[in-house]
């Protein structure tokens, strides 16, 4: 069983994305019209939070670690987290603006509040910017990419990480496609997943090809 705790460092330097199973992000959980805006195939909130809870139970194991990119849940914010206590996993929560633990969009007295229930539905909340290594090679993980976001300008600045070539996996913008794109960078949302983690496997075959 992987000590989870032994991975998360205060400040994060050297995080250890060796002991990471799967990723993933932006499920907006009890987001009722979240649908509507990203172009998702289903019919009501309700069977969008059944499968995809169905889905990450079937790939994720009791003590696989998945490290989740933000926007883990929306809606009435008490009932949806309280909801994602179903998924399998031992689970890291890299917040993400819509995350009421998001240090880009949330008051410290609201974090403050909010971190309880996230932490009660099986979350290990984590800083919002990531830095270590997988395999020996140097790794980011965010919420945002180096830039671009779903609304045209680019929000949250002061919370992207800069662009320095180092590789970034991250979520956010909804994106369809799926996987690498510039030279540097990989999306792991679920709309580009079939609403399903990315086993980490894919991420060391796109890490081998820089």
């Amino acid at each position: 069983m992987v000590d989870v705790k032994g991975m998360v460092a205060a400040d994060m330097s050297g995080f250890d994305f060796d002991a990471v199973d799967f990723v993933t992000s932006d499920h907006h959980f009890g987001h009722v019209r979240i649908s509507e805006l990203a172009g998702r195939p289903f019919s009501s909130v309700d069977e969008m939070n059944a499968v995809m809870i169905e889905r990450w139970n079937a790939l994720v194991g009791p003590d696989d670690v998945v490290l989740q990119l933000g926007d883990v849940a929306l809606g009435p914010i008490e009932d949806s987290v309280r909801l994602t206590a179903q998924l399998n996993g031992r689970r890291l929560l890299v917040p993400g603006n819509h995350d009421r633990v998001s240090s880009a969009t949330q008051s410290k007295r609201a974090i403050e509040r909010f971190r309880p229930l996230y932490e009660q539905a099986g979350w290990t909340v984590l800083p919002e910017l990531l830095d270590g290594t997988r395999s020996g090679k140097r790794l980011l993980a965010s919420h945002y990419p180096y830039s671009s976001d779903t609304t045209g300008p680019d929000r949250h600045t002061r919370h992207r990480p800069a662009d320095e070539g180092i590789p970034l996996i991250h979520g956010h913008t909804h994106e369809h496609d799926f996987g690498a794109h510039g030279t540097h960078e990989f999306h792991v949302g679920v709309d580009a997943f079939g609403f399903e983690p990315v086993p980490f496997s894919a991420i060391d075959a796109w890490l081998r090809s820089l």
